[in-house]
């Protein structure tokens, strides 16, 4: 076993298909071969390589077919895909090769990949936080009136309505939907920085075909960010945030179910191998997981931050095993959390709703 999200068994609680296809190897290479595309477009359209010939390299890098266990290979000797995706995507382009990859580097390919990346995660993300908003704003509407009692350090404390309980889970929401979007353009950005980030070997053009890849690839430029992972950073604590509401959510419903208290009715709970009169409330309890999961790895986020001169390999590669984990969990807590919305069956004191 290597993670929980692509087990072939545990990946049944843990995994989200959406958000899988979104880091795979397919989708990856298919934003490694646009950055190679719109790059040479860009240099020909600068006079970097002859009419012609950025054309005819973008078409190849479109087409070719990659030889995969040479990629994997050539991961393995370089610590990074790139050297041998070029190699491979040159040799396709015959003539046309010094359109490929010229004035470039491995991050800029990779960072730009990663990019393009969060850009659909955020879409991901932002449309099941909207979900989330709608369903749990139902949950007020149609049983928010229910009487239930509150309680503070989990003890018996003074009677509230389960409006009032909802409108914890609600609140953050609409704040991570901001926020989301305020980072959007931070991290949806082009990196185009060439060997040590200066953009040197462009020889005074690198904002002119950064101009025209941005446009292409629909992202921002804001300069070379090899060393500044900050608005990386900021995007995992972002999503641990989002986890933390979720599991709040999770933990709430988790101690309402326990028999007893019986303060809400779930259907399809999970059941038990011992105690077949169990009906566990699983959903809820993987939302406790999975945001304290994310709270566990956004320290790992803070130890890539530290990138030593020009380019480290050790913060980099770090950050390639941390935060695709980060997304899957909190696109899984967004699915989970928007699939216990839709067993709550009752919710409120049952004592209350007899008397009524």
């Amino acid at each position: 076993m290597t993670s929980v999200f692509d087990h072939p068994w545990l990946g049944g609680l843990f995994r989200d298909d959406d958000i899988a296809a979104i880091w795979s190897g397919d989708a990856q290479l298919s934003h490694m071969r646009a950055f190679e595309a719109a790059l040479a477009k860009a240099l020909e359209a600068c006079g970097k390589v002859p009419a012609g010939q950025g054309h005819i390299a973008a078409l190849a890098i479109d087409t070719t077919v990659i030889d995969m266990d040479a990629l994997t290979q050539g991961t393995a000797r370089d610590g990074v895909p790139v050297p041998n995706f070029v190699k491979q995507l040159r040799a396709a382009a015959g003539d046309a090769a010094a359109a490929v990859h010229t004035g470039a580097t491995s991050q800029d390919v990779m960072d730009t990949a990663l990019a393009l990346t969060l850009r659909k995660a955020s879409d991901l993300l932002t449309g099941r936080l909207t979900a989330l908003h709608d369903a749990l704003s139902e949950l007020k509407r149609t049983q928010g009136s229910n009487d239930m009692m509150g309680r503070t350090r989990m003890q018996t404390a003074m009677p509230i309505t389960t409006a009032h309980r909802i409108d914890a889970w609600l609140r953050p929401i609409n704040g991570h939907i901001q926020a989301l979007s305020t980072l959007r353009p931070q991290v949806e950005c082009l990196q185009l920085g060439g060997a040590v980030g200066d953009g040197a070997a462009f020889a005074g053009q690198r904002d002119d075909i950064a101009t025209l890849m941005a446009h292409s690839l629909d992202l921002t430029d804001a300069g070379s960010w090899h060393t500044d992972r900050t608005a990386i950073a900021d995007y995992a604590n972002r999503l641990s945030l989002i986890s933390g509401t979720l599991g709040k959510f999770g933990q709430d419903i988790a101690l309402m179910a326990q028999q007893g208290i019986d303060e809400v009715r779930l259907s399809g709970g999970g059941g038990s191998s011992a105690m077949p009169h169990k009906s566990n409330p699983v959903l809820a309890e993987l939302l406790v997981t999975l945001a304290r999961y994310n709270a566990a790895q956004i320290s790992g986020m803070h130890q890539a931050l530290v990138h030593e001169q020009e380019r480290s390999g050790a913060a980099w590669a770090l950050e390639w095993m941390i935060l695709p984990n980060i997304t899957a969990a909190t696109a899984r807590g967004l699915s989970t959390a928007n699939e216990l919305c839709r067993k709550i069956e009752d919710i409120g004191c049952r004592e209350s709703k007899q008397t009524r």
